[in-house]
């Protein structure tokens, strides 16, 4: 058995950041344009003051692509040079923006001392802005309202939530990862299962073969019936021993399929998955075992190879069928144990089938009627 396949935690944050630039980012492209419409009143202006939209526009789209960390610090430059001359140069009020969109963005990158540059950013928007008393004397309180107080409330409030928001994706990673943990472990416990019911079978066996030769070995010379007896008695328990391991690899030893159905929906709930499990009619008894291991086989696929949310088990008089979804893009992984299953299928009469569609990966094992009618039950019941 080959370990599970690695799974990609970041698949999850990645849509939730791609959601976010659809739909957050034609607001913030209109809100630069009315901010550029509002403060620039020459062509100059707006020469002046687009480098700072354009940085926050690059570091938004950059963050929701989660490569922000080779572009915040031009972005950065570029915005915090903007804020100045927007301040003592073009007197504008709102050229705080594109600082405050990249810095609240780029505290992601800061692995040490947060607070502090945090801190830093705020005096700087404070400071620059303050700067315009130096140019504008005669209205201290408007000055200090609209290039002071309203900017760095603003870059305060901004940079606060989207720290809180990037808590919510390290939540989301952190989540992804607990679930491969849970689906890795399912699998591991399975191959426990699998070894605990081969150290039943062999382990004892063993113990039994070593203490028959050794009596064997004993009575050689004083006993050759009985030690040849005791011989033969080891031949058949060998070969009973050899059936009873081929039986358990292919899944055939005492597989009851209603403990597979509980077994599969605990290990499924157990990796976050959700499971649904329809009884449209119970089985024949005679098939019941080959469709337990069609489904414990499928339950380690879909663990293993999938990223699947939902899964349904439907179990009706002909057979069983799986689905679910989180199928990985590309050409499916080789599924060599239902590949081998298949053949045992067939070689009882049924079909096992495994498609994927629109999305969802379905594996089937269905024995005809003409099958199913001519099970032990049936035929007891013709001959009375």
């Amino acid at each position: 058995m080959t370990a599970p396949a690695p799974r990609f935690t970041a698949s999850t944050q990645r849509r939730l950041r791609r959601l976010n630039l659809v739909t957050a980012l034609p607001p913030v492209v209109l809100a630069a344009v009315i901010l550029l419409y509002m403060d620039a009143r020459t062509w100059w202006h707006v020469l002046v003051l687009a480098p700072g939209a354009v940085a926050a526009l690059v570091a938004f789209e950059r963050w929701a692509a989660n490569d922000l960390a080779r572009f915040a610090l031009p972005c950065a430059v570029v915005a915090a040079a903007v804020w100045p001359l927007g301040v003592l140069v073009i007197g504008s009020p709102n050229a705080y923006w594109g600082i405050c969109a990249v810095g609240s963005l780029a505290m992601r990158q800061v692995r040490r001392r947060r607070s502090r540059v945090m801190a830093g950013l705020f005096a700087y928007v404070a400071a620059v802005g303050a700067a315009r008393l130096l140019v504008q004397r005669d209205d201290t309180v408007g000055v200090l309202v609209a290039y002071v107080l309203v900017p760095t409330g603003l870059t305060v409030v901004v940079t606060v939530l989207t720290v809180v928001g990037e808590r919510f994706y390290d939540l989301i990673r952190e989540l992804e990862q607990t679930r491969e943990r849970e689906a890795e472990l399912a699998v591991v416990r399975e191959r426990v299962r699998f070894a605990g019911d081969l150290h039943d079978i062999q382990g004892h066996t063993l113990h039994v073969v070593k203490l028959k030769i050794a009596l064997a070995q004993k009575l050689l010379l004083r006993d050759t019936d009985r030690a040849e007896r005791e011989l033969r008695e080891t031949y058949a328990l060998v070969s009973d021993t050899i059936t009873q391991t081929k039986d358990l690899a292919n899944g055939q030893r005492r597989l009851n399929l209603t403990a597979e159905i509980e077994n599969a929906k605990n290990l499924f709930e157990a990796a976050g998955i959700r499971v649904r499990v329809t009884r449209e009619a119970e089985v024949d008894a005679r098939v019941s075992e080959l469709l337990g291991q069609v489904l414990r086989e499928t339950t380690t696929n879909i663990l293993r190879h999938a990223q699947a949310t939902r899964v349904q088990i439907t179990l009706a008089e002909s057979g069983i069928t799986i689905v679910n979804d989180g199928v990985n893009a590309g050409s499916p992984p080789k599924l060599r144990g239902l590949s081998a299953l298949r053949q045992r299928v067939a070689d009882d009469g049924g079909e096992l089938t495994v498609e994927l569609a629109d999305g969802r990966f379905r594996t089937a094992a269905v024995f005809p009627p003409v099958l199913l009618d001519a099970s032990p039950t049936a035929s007891e019941g013709d001959s009375r």
